[in-house]
């Protein structure tokens, strides 16, 4: 920033002592500008090689004899042996027996007789006599009156109210993601070790040798853009229609009845009955039963059961088992472990760094001052001799003392410090070796020496 201000000085006694005027009236405006200064850098790209190494492995060949084993095993044989047994049992023997039994039984008959009664009755004969009656009836005479009453009407009226819509206004957003590798099969070397079979959950001994492993690459980092939301919620106004009761006066006539009373004389028939007594003869039937006794003897055979004892021979067979010793040979297969040396090829990875130069830019901001007049016009400045651009020489990391001449060996008049115009309206400034300048980071080489750590 030192170097900045007495650039900024030298161009401002250049303008002013161009201008005629005096330093203290000047009036100047000020102007930003951006640069680019190029740079070089020597980086370095790791590359990597696969070797192959030879090495002697000795694996054990699994070899199957059948040899005979002699089993000895004792035999249960069954001998069978029949005898003879007596049995008493007893049997009922049935006896049948005939007897005479007596099933007489009694009949009922009935017998129907003829007779006749005397029976007395009472009739009710109808005597009509017609009379008069007074009826009082009323009569309701219609009266029409005009009143006023209140009716109820509904109005709907527009009322506009506002509600909340929520809007989505947001916008799209880059976001690393981390991807892992792939995962490829490769060929490794596993020596032997007591691993657990999964079929049968036994630990078996597995033999050393070249395997298929899965082996991932390493990660990446991948550029994806996620929607990002942004909800606003915004007031929309909406009409709606309201409805209003009102209540007005309405004529209306209404019809009054009134009561009144009257008489009049109606003829009635009366009916009167009268009692009468009478004598008829009525024919009865009366029915009186006959008990008569049937005879009836009937033969009945009867069984009647008599014991006896009965005796009997039951063979009976017995199973006796006799222990016998029997011998028999057995085919066993027998494994031989046979040594086999065998010569593999083992991959092995070989780093190597190969120096890559490229150039990258470094923007810069440049605070100019313009001398203009009273009504803000700029003023003519004279133009500064041409001199080299610092990016035309190698950037050692040391800045120029303030005041020095620049690397062509031509010297600028009263110490003016201003920078270059590079055709393009811009200054290109001087190199502040107290600024910070970010890095360049190789992509390539560092997913080389990833990949070489996994």
């Amino acid at each position: 920033m030192r170097h900045a201000s007495a650039l900024f000085a030298s161009l401002l006694l250049t303008a002013t002592a161009s201008a005629g005027l005096p330093y203290a009236q000047q009036a100047y405006r000020l102007e930003y500008q951006t640069v680019l200064e190029q740079r070089q850098v020597t980086a370095y790209r790791v590359e990597c090689e696969t070797v192959y190494d030879e090495q002697k492995v000795i694996s054990y060949r699994p070899v199957w004899e059948t040899q005979m084993h002699e089993r000895r095993y004792t035999v249960a044989r069954p001998v069978w042996e029949t005898s003879e047994r007596e049995e008493r049992y007893t049997v009922h023997r049935p006896v049948w027996e005939t007897r005479i039994e007596d099933r007489s039984y009694d009949v009922v008959r009935n017998v129907f007789e003829t007779h006749q009664r005397e029976e007395k009755y009472t009739v009710h004969r109808p005597v009509w006599e017609t009379t008069e009656r007074e009826e009082r009836y009323t009569v309701r005479r219609p009266v029409w009156e005009t009143t006023e009453r209140e009716e109820s009407c509904t109005v709907m009226e527009p009322q506009v109210t506002y509600r909340p819509v929520q809007v989505d206004q947001g916008c799209f957003v880059d976001q690393q993601v981390c991807v892992p590798g792939p995962v490829r099969n490769r060929l490794a070397w596993h020596p032997g070790a007591c691993v657990v079979d999964p079929l049968t959950g036994q630990t078996v001994f597995q033999r050393g040798g070249l395997h298929w492993t899965p082996v991932q690459a390493p990660a990446r980092l991948v550029t994806q853009r996620v929607w990002q939301s942004n909800i606003v919620t915004h007031q929309v106004p909406q009409t709606t229609f309201v409805a209003r009761v009102m209540t007005r006066k309405v004529p209306v006539q209404v019809c009054r009845y009134v009561d009144e009373q009257h008489v009049r004389r109606v003829p009635q028939q009366v009916c009167r009955m009268v009692q009468e007594e009478h004598v008829r003869q009525v024919p009865y039937t009366v029915c009186k039963p006959v008990t008569e006794r049937v005879e009836n003897k009937v033969p009945v055979q009867v069984c009647r059961m008599v014991p006896q004892e009965v005796v009997r021979k039951v063979p009976v067979t017995t199973c006796r088992m006799v222990q016998e010793q029997r011998v028999e040979q057995v085919p066993v297969r027998v494994c031989r472990q046979v040594a086999v040396e065998q010569t593999v090829r083992v991959p092995r990875l070989v780093e190597r760094r190969v120096p890559v130069t490229y150039t990258y830019c470094v923007p810069r901001t440049v605070v100019c001052r313009i001398p203009v007049d009273e009504c803000g016009v700029p003023l003519p400045v004279a133009a500064p001799p041409v001199i080299s651009s610092p990016s035309d020489r190698p950037y050692n990391g040391q800045a120029p003392a303030p005041g020095a001449a620049p690397s062509n060996g031509r010297a600028r008049p009263n110490g003016d410090q201003r920078p270059q115009d590079n055709g393009e309206g811009l200054r290109a400034p001087r190199i502040d070796p107290g600024e910070d300048v970010p890095e360049p980071v190789d992509e390539e080489a560092a997913d080389a020496e990833a990949g070489s750590e996994a």
